[in-house]
């Protein structure tokens, strides 16, 4: 991905050998399709810090560091609670929702060390795999770590008795023995989409001395994109309002060039666009990594994806403003192991 220009990502349907980990995606839902196969997140890493029940993969980008050869493959994995109610609280993200990193250079033991075909496979596997080519099994419900397994078959494997029991219960307990053991729907994945990307590309807006005073005097909190204001955002200075309010006109008047937006990623340039002037993380509130090094903004994910998740119910359903998550400004090689990355969650407002 480009280090400079901001690049937008959008959800499309694919087929599914697209989405599989040889093709190194960028993808919504599903089952994640890990990088690396050494070290990956444990089901106590992948617990809500909230509620205490494990969370389901929401999305990964693959996003190499070009100067970097340990980071010629490199993704990141965001994970979210499914209950709606664990997503309250605004600022660091208490545990509803972690994000790792993964890395691996060209030569490994894993991926050719060629780039991989564009074409499909010649035979399409639909059956779900759910065993690495290291031989760590997966659990069947989440497709994570899975190091539990049915005490009758011995061959289902689990992440956590919470997903053996909606595997008993979803029809593994008539078909445990039987020769062919189908997975059923258990309800708990986020449905599956692919991210694709594309630059993002502005209308010129000049800029007058009066607005260019008005933004200087805001810099802290509403960063490179106030230089976006349109005539509207000038009416609504004029009369006043408050700087909340113009923020989020900046914000909706940046988005609404590309509305379908699900994600916006720029890491070593612009920051994230916030919906909101309140609940915005100065440096200090962003904690350093465990090598020691700053955190970085690396890509936010906008309150648009929420319309492909399914998520919209009759009572409280998962919501955000946006999701900003910050990674390793030296991008650390600590192994190949995953690394929690951290995430900052700003609502529209911060009285729910």
């Amino acid at each position: 991905m480009c280090s400079q220009q901001v690049e937008l990502g959008f959800v499309e349907e694919a087929a599914p050998w697209r989405l599989r980990s040889d093709q190194f995606p960028c993808k919504v839902g599903g089952r994640p399709a890990w990088l690396g196969e050494a070290g990956l997140p444990g089901p106590s890493e992948l617990r809500c810090g909230v509620c205490g029940q494990p969370c389901a993969f929401l999305l990964q980008l693959y996003a190499p560091v070009q100067e970097r050869p340990e980071a010629f493959h490199r993704s990141l994995f965001l994970f979210g609670c499914r209950q709606p109610s664990c997503y309250r609280p605004a600022g660091p993200a208490p545990g509803s929702l972690r994000v790792f990193r993964n890395q691996l250079p060209r030569k490994n033991d894993t991926y050719s060390y060629n780039p991989p075909p564009e074409e499909p496979p010649l035979e399409e596997l639909h059956s779900v795999n759910l065993q690495l080519k290291c031989g760590a099994m997966l659990c069947r419900v989440c497709g994570c770590l899975g190091p539990s397994t049915c005490s009758k078959c011995h061959k289902a494997h689990y992440c956590s008795k919470d997903h053996q029991i909606k595997d008993w219960k979803a029809g593994h307990k008539v078909s445990c023995l039987q020769p062919e053991d189908v997975i059923p729907d258990h309800k708990f994945l986020f449905p599956e989409y692919e991210i694709v990307r594309e630059h993002e590309e502005l209308d010129s807006v000049a800029v007058s001395d009066t607005e260019q005073e008005d933004l200087d005097k805001n810099e802290d909190t509403t960063t490179d994109e106030a230089s976006e204001l349109s005539e509207m955002s000038l009416e609504m200075m004029a009369k006043h309002e408050t700087q909340d309010d113009r923020i989020f006109q900046i914000f909706k008047e940046r988005i609404s060039l590309e509305p379908e937006q699900v994600i916006r990623y720029c890491r070593y340039g612009e920051g994230p666009i916030w919906i909101s002037g309140l609940n915005i993380p100065q440096d200090t509130d962003i904690p350093s990594c465990q090598c020691g090094s700053k955190r970085i903004f690396e890509f936010q994910v906008m309150p648009q994806l929420l319309a492909h998740l399914n998520v919209d119910s009759l009572g409280e359903s998962i919501d955000w403003g946006t999701l900003a998550i910050y990674t390793c400004a030296v991008n650390c090689d600590l192994g190949n192991h995953y690394v929690e990355e951290f995430i900052w969650k700003q609502d529209i407002s911060n009285s729910v």
